[in-house]
């Protein structure tokens, strides 16, 4: 893949966009598994009677999937519930069919006990299943490839109440208050907690029918989502900004898919305002931003700087020595950390990371090597779920989640601090979202993108994010509200 160059044409940042897309899709799909700040009574708000309910999913007003819903009497008064989607998601005018089931054990006060879950796309499949004892979750993720133990820790022990959210309207909830939610997401195997906020009753035309519905906000990681609820509790519609929409409906309805699904990618990039100049021999960039109002971003620190709603960028001097000599940077002990996701505390990854660099000395060319062998060596496909070190090193495949995961567990495995950012990057008049690393060298932190094989990475990559898929999925909330300007001079 040496003659690899440009993004639009090579599936490197689609698979950033579309995991974060199918990542904000499984809040809106999960999210509900869990319990509130509320005191509730769920055991009478749910009927325990054998019942299935769907869903259909549209895009763009578009069908590209449903959801299927059963919940079933368990033995000792315990809820089986059942949980499956499909979609058909079209990737620059390839169909990816995607499928995800989760099956959960509820007890007699509706609390969560265990979960197993399962997720389909092409070039990756996962399962999850994990327990809950009080307030902490403890899972394993089986990638095929790697197998991966963490725990999470809520609030308070989690409680199911799916589509059908009675609980909401039982509390006697007013106009203009706020309740908090917290919550975590299979699929993610994240915890996060959101803000609901009820907005009292309105007429809305649903599939050329008028509802008066009760409608509810929630904002969680950053993201607006809108539900609408009948006087039962039950879920009539919801939307998020990622451009998705979940409507219920009857079983023939919901599986009745459109031919055509409406391309994923051209929906969602960041159209340029004026003129993008040429970047090449320039040393800084300067753009102003539109950005959410409730947005939470990193923006300032390494080379960028934000005031005033400009975001400034400065290209980075790679060190003229190669001394063995470091200095530390801010923020380097958790950037030199395993994680779940970049094992790089594990004999393969360290075998890998040892032969890449024998007989290099400093952490420049150390960089610089483990940087060319994963650009060198990774097919760069499309690859929708969740980005591990391991199995990327395994499977020999992947897009700039793969290749920025890869590089951070053997760039750590060196001694290099390493961290993943999150943003986007221009490429043929708009702005694509990405991933890519940033490295500690010599006492300052230098942007490196593996997936194009720039060291340092050009003044169009503009980080929003630091971290992991925790912190990756603020980007979510940029989706169709982030404007860029250049400014030129």
């Amino acid at each position: 893949m040496s003659t690899f160059r440009t993004l639009f044409n090579h599936p490197l940042s689609k698979g950033f966009f579309i995991l974060v897309w199918l990542i904000l899709f499984a809040l809106l799909l999960h999210r509900d598994y869990f319990i509130r700040t509320i005191d509730i009574r769920e055991a009478a708000a749910l009927d325990r009677a054998r019942r299935i309910e769907y869903q259909g999913i549209y895009f763009n007003n578009k069908k590209i999937g449903y959801v299927e819903n059963q919940f079933t009497p368990g033995e000792e008064n315990r809820l089986v519930v059942r949980q499956k989607a499909f979609m058909n998601l079209n990737i620059a005018g390839q169909i990816h069919p995607i499928s995800l089931d989760l099956e959960a054990l509820l007890d007699q006060q509706d609390k969560l006990k265990q979960f197993a879950f399962d997720f389909s796309s092409p070039f990756y499949t996962m399962t999850a299943e994990g327990r809950v004892e009080g307030d902490l979750v403890s899972f394993s993720l089986d990638t095929g490839n790697s197998v991966i133990s963490d725990k999470v820790r809520l609030n308070a022990p989690p409680m199911l109440s799916t589509s059908r959210r009675s609980f909401l309207l039982s509390q006697g909830i007013k106009a203009g208050e706020k309740i908090r939610v917290p919550w975590f997401d299979p699929l993610s195997l994240t915890a996060k907690e959101s803000l609901i906020e009820y907005r009292g009753k309105e007429r809305i035309l649903i599939e050329n029918r008028v509802y008066n519905l009760h409608r509810f906000t929630e904002l969680f990681a950053g993201t607006r989502v809108n539900s609408w609820l009948d006087d039962d509790g039950n879920v009539i519609k919801e939307e998020s900004p990622a451009g998705f929409v979940f409507i219920r409906e009857p079983e023939f309805k919901a599986r009745q898919l459109d031919d055509k699904s409406p391309e994923l990618l051209s929906a969602v990039s960041v159209k340029v305002k004026g003129q993008m100049p040429e970047l090449a021999a320039r040393q800084t960039m300067r753009y102003r931003l539109t950005l959410p109002p409730e947005g939470d971003f990193d923006l300032d620190g390494g080379r960028q700087r934000f005031a005033d709603s400009v975001l400034t960028i400065t290209r980075e001097k790679l060190p003229a020595g190669l001394t063995d000599e470091t200095s530390p940077c801010s923020g380097t002990q958790t950037a030199l950390q395993p994680s779940p996701y970049i094992q790089s505390g594990s004999a393969e990854i360290i075998e890998i990371s040892l032969q890449i660099t024998a007989n290099l000395q400093s952490p420049l060319q150390k960089a610089e090597a483990i940087a060319h062998w994963v650009y060198e060596t990774l097919e760069k496909r499309p690859v929708i779920g969740l980005p591990d070190a391991l199995t990327t090193l395994k499977a020999g495949i992947g897009d700039c989640n793969e290749h920025a995961a890869l590089f951070a567990a053997l760039a750590r495995a060196a001694g290099i601090p390493t961290k993943i950012a999150a943003g986007v990057v221009y490429h043929k008049k708009g702005f694509y979202y990405h991933a890519w690393n940033e490295v500690c060298i010599s006492g300052q932190w230098i942007t490196l993108d593996a997936t194009t094989n720039q060291f340092p990475a050009d003044l169009s990559h503009l980080r929003f994010v630091e971290g992991e898929l925790q912190e990756q999925i603020r980007i979510g909330s940029l989706l169709n509200v982030l404007q860029i300007e250049p400014l030129a001079d």
